[in-house]
């Protein structure tokens, strides 16, 4: 039985707004379904012809995805919620086009998206289209009441973003600042990853734990997909990234909790000393607690018992590490090729299947993926 650091998401915290009413399943398929040999209750809630998404999100029952362009420019909504067998755009056609008018005054390529414990969306757009630079302005993050489709927040990334950066995950933490603070993982599309630090109210921002080994992939990793044994080499990428990537919050936001791609680690850091702009970047990698073994994780996620949920693609699974510290397998299955954006609530956990591993870089152009895309959930109950 593996053993995983204790790490904790805000998420679920919100259900209390509305009555909540789960997502319904287009296909469910049970465990004696002979079809699949998984472990685990696997629902497929959502089946997407194009484009792929990343981003997941779950309020009162709505379904809201993200769909970056930063691997792809396409047609189509970059925030969606998924209603009736269709993407609807959210929280209109004109903010979720993801071109046309000014770039601060829509959304470009959103990527990571999470709730703050009022129950409001905020998303990470990373401002990248695949081939172009990022314009001023087009990197930021962005806040909506998904009640009222309401712009509660923009707050762009200006001197914390580098030419190359790919903002991938964000955390909203309200118990710091007037107005909460942000946590962003950089993964870096030029091997410069970093966190990025947001104070939502003054739009004061740094980078922070550059080139400090919590933030860096690990020498030597290696992995296993679609049966190929691969190797973090960025010279000939095998998979999408390798810096920071995953980011999560302890259910009182105490902790902030985040790891490289590239790396089975997991690291922590209080969140009053994140937040703390006084403090040194050194100051801070010197507060850093390596968490221990986390797996090959792209996604985190805790429900509201803080059982904390994390994405396995080289195991085609789902894993929970539970308050008391062990390790178990929520759910396997064969479509599960790299899961990746992840979200739990007090009904089920929610997870989209990107099929990334297959992207046309990292297969001399050819794109391997095959649509459809699909979201799953994945039903839990109370310990």
């Amino acid at each position: 039985m593996n053993r995983l650091g204790s790490f904790l998401l805000v998420t679920g915290l919100w259900v209390s707004q509305l009555p909540a009413a789960p997502v319904q399943a287009q296909t469910i398929t049970d465990n004696n379904d002979p079809a699949f040999g998984r472990n685990g209750h696997v629902q497929i809630i959502a089946s997407i012809p194009t484009p792929d998404p990343s981003g997941i999100a779950v309020v009162n029952g709505r379904l809201f995805l993200t769909f970056p362009k930063h691997d792809g420019d396409h047609t189509g909504p970059v925030l969606a919620e998924w209603k009736d067998g269709h993407l609807l755009p959210f929280p209109s056609a004109a903010f979720s086009a993801g071109s046309g008018g000014a770039p601060q005054a829509r959304l470009i390529s959103p990527h990571g998206m999470t709730t703050d414990t009022k129950g409001n969306l905020w998303v990470i757009d990373d401002g990248k289209i695949k081939g172009q630079p990022i314009p001023a302005g087009g990197a930021k993050v962005v806040g909506i009441n998904p009640i009222t489709g309401q712009i509660i927040a923009s707050v762009p990334l200006t001197n914390a973003l580098l030419p190359q950066s790919h903002m991938n995950d964000l955390r909203i933490d309200l118990t710091h600042g007037a107005k909460g603070t942000a946590f962003i993982t950089d993964s870096s599309f030029d091997g410069h990853p970093a966190l990025v630090v947001l104070d939502l109210a003054t739009g004061r921002q740094r980078r922070v734990l550059e080139n400090t080994v919590s933030i860096l992939p690990d020498p030597g990793y290696q992995t296993v997909l679609d049966g190929r044994v691969l190797h973090y080499d960025p010279a000939h990428p095998t998979f999408p990234a390798g810096g920071a990537d995953g980011i999560t919050l302890s259910a009182g936001s105490e902790r902030v909790y985040y790891a490289p791609l590239a790396s089975r680690r997991l690291y922590s850091l209080p969140t009053d000393k994140l937040a703390d702009f006084s403090l040194s970047s050194a100051q801070l990698a010197a507060l850093v607690v390596d968490e221990g073994e986390k797996g090959a994780a792209d996604g985190l996620a805790t429900d509201p018992w803080n059982r904390i949920y994390t994405t396995a693609a080289d195991h085609d699974a789902v894993f929970r590490r539970n308050p008391d510290g062990t390790f178990e397998l929520l759910a396997s299955d064969p479509r599960f090729v790299w899961p990746d954006g992840i979200f739990a609530d007090h009904q089920a956990v929610y997870v989209v299947l990107g099929q990334w591993n297959r992207l046309p870089r990292l297969h001399n152009g050819q794109d391997l993926r095959k649509p459809p895309f699909l979201v799953a959930r994945i039903p839990i109950t109370a310990p």
